[in-house]
């Protein structure tokens, strides 16, 4: 069992494009120029080098997910291999997807990347595939993209296995949520308790919101009120957000580059989050953690700044998730 501050820091490194050869996160070719970058051994050489940067920077919190590729494997080996204490580092990860690309890049049409599957024998399944890989390190659990399509909100024997995980592995359990309806699902997340309990079943909620998307805005401030833990992904809308006119002005006001002042905008929410870096590469992280420091100048020095990207970068939700469907993995 996991002994120590249940409390995840301000900033962790998401594993979703480092551990894995594709993504949609646009310009990654840049990054992975050739086809000899992308092989196993490669990319956790590469996850490894990000990895030791984030952790002398401090951040030493990973996020990773049964679907991220090798995400699980890159950060246990490295972290067994380093003889990093359990109580000096903070992992999450999720079930409910499996990653069925075999190592490509490009698929079939049609064909998918991940596979969805809530039911409780998948969680079973992927949960003990998790304890190998990164079974004393693990901090939280996560429902991966809960839907209510999925049936998994209102499965009584996935909550009764979610409870009995908390009990008996002492993991936080949370849920992660995409798409225009992520506001409806963490309200109804809020409400669901633990099987014969009073108290709340989900500790956490990881969701997309950044300049761009901000619907789940008041969502996210009901639920840090409630006691849930904030945590934020795709804090760069995938890349689109590098590509923003008003982000990229504003960027010359506070002396910053693109990714600290969206990332900052966000850490400066009044929803207290912590904040997921999408980085690939040493500098990124590096880059992506200044984000930190400028978050606080946001609140204390450059408020008019802050609000005006808040009013000047938002689109409609549904427009913001259509145009994301549309990323092609690269």
């Amino acid at each position: 069992m996991k002994v120590g501050n249940p409390l995840l820091p301000r900033m962790g490194l998401g594993m979703a494009a480092i551990g894995r050869p594709g993504y949609i996160n646009l310009n990654r070719s840049k990054v992975f120029v050739e086809d000899k970058s992308r092989t196993i051994e490669t990319m956790q050489n590469r996850a490894n080098e990000v990895i030791d940067r984030a952790l002398s920077l401090g951040v030493n919190w990973f996020d990773c997910a049964r679907s991220y590729g090798l995400s699980e494997k890159f950060v246990g080996e490295y972290l067994r291999s380093k003889d990093i204490s359990s109580d000096d580092v903070y992992v999450s990860s999720k079930w409910g997807y499996t990653y069925v690309a075999d190592w490509n890049v490009s698929l079939e049409d049609g064909k998918p990347h991940e596979i969805k599957n809530h039911s409780v024998e998948n969680f079973l399944l992927q949960v003990e595939e998790t304890n190998d890989n990164l079974g004393e390190y693990v901090n939280l659990y996560q429902i991966h993209s809960a839907t209510f399509d999925s049936g998994v909100l209102t499965d009584d024997r996935v909550h009764e296995a979610l409870n009995e995980c908390k009990k008996k592995r002492g993991w936080s359990i949370g849920l992660s949520v995409s798409g225009p309806s992520q506001n409806k699902i963490i309200q109804e997340a809020m409400n669901i308790r633990s099987p014969g309990e009073e108290t709340r079943l989900f500790d956490s909620v990881q969701c997309t919101f950044n300049l761009l998307e901000q619907k789940p805005g008041e969502t996210l401030e009901e639920a840090r009120n409630a006691g849930m833990d904030i945590i934020i992904k795709e804090g760069l809308a995938n890349g689109r957000l590098l590509q923003n006119p008003l982000l990229l002005d504003l960027c010359e006001k506070v002396n910053a580059d693109p990714d600290q002042l969206a990332l900052a905008s966000i850490l400066a929410q009044p929803f207290q989050p912590r904040v997921l870096s999408g980085s690939v590469t040493a500098d990124q992280m590096e880059s992506n953690f200044q984000a930190l420091e400028l978050s606080e100048k946001l609140v204390t020095q450059y408020p008019d700044i802050l609000e005006k990207l808040i009013q000047g970068c938002v689109v409609p939700s549904e427009d913001y998730w259509k145009e994301r469907s549309e990323l092609a993995w690269n």
